[in-house]
């Protein structure tokens, strides 16, 4: 069976992107990102990817991102942000592309995606989509960040519901970034 992996970047406190949804005050050069690419290539765009001599995908071969992340890709003119990924968009408001797929019940679609053969779905979205695939999330890869934001989008939002899982690895790197592995 494919598991569902949400794997982000976050602060200290829990903040996954600034309240418009931006994302650039997050260390992306350093000494953390070299083992992150080499553990999770399949989820560099291009032309990142080409640049450094990803081939064949190895961990994920779908992609399904929030509908705030997804217009951000469309407002820096990007249709396709993973389109070596098979890319679907949870949107409540009814579209049509050439180059994603759209789904009005994310969790419907994780638990058929989940049932065919394949690579792993990789969770790119926001704290509203991942509460409400929260039950559906079979591995949390967090990439956390040495500092706190105060306000923005929260890893997940939802009702109070604790769900358990399990540390299964950590790094810790010299520049205070650590990725933390948690599974159920």
């Amino acid at each position: 069976m494919r598991k569902l992996t949400y794997y982000i970047a976050m602060t200290l406190d829990g903040v996954i992107a600034g309240p418009a949804g931006t994302t650039d005050f997050f260390m992306v050069d350093g000494p953390h990102q070299a083992a992150i690419n080499e553990t999770f290539a399949d989820t560099v765009p291009p032309p990142w990817r080409e640049q450094l001599g990803f081939g064949a995908l190895t961990r994920f071969d779908t992609v399904l991102m929030g509908r705030q992340t997804y217009d951000l890709a469309l407002a820096e003119g990007n249709p396709s942000p993973y389109p070596h990924l098979r890319q679907i968009v949870a949107s409540r408001t009814a579209r049509t592309s050439t180059d994603v797929e759209f789904t009005a019940d994310p969790v419907a679609t994780v638990r058929e995606l989940k049932q065919r053969d394949g690579l792993g779905i990789w969770l790119c979205a926001g704290g509203k989509l991942a509460g409400a695939l929260r039950d559906e999330i079979d591995e949390l890869v967090l990439k956390v960040q040495p500092f706190v934001a105060g306000g923005g989008l929260r890893l997940v939002d939802g009702d109070f519901s604790p769900a358990r899982f399990t540390l299964a690895d950590s790094q810790v790197f010299d520049n205070g970034v650590t990725v933390l592995t948690y599974r159920r």
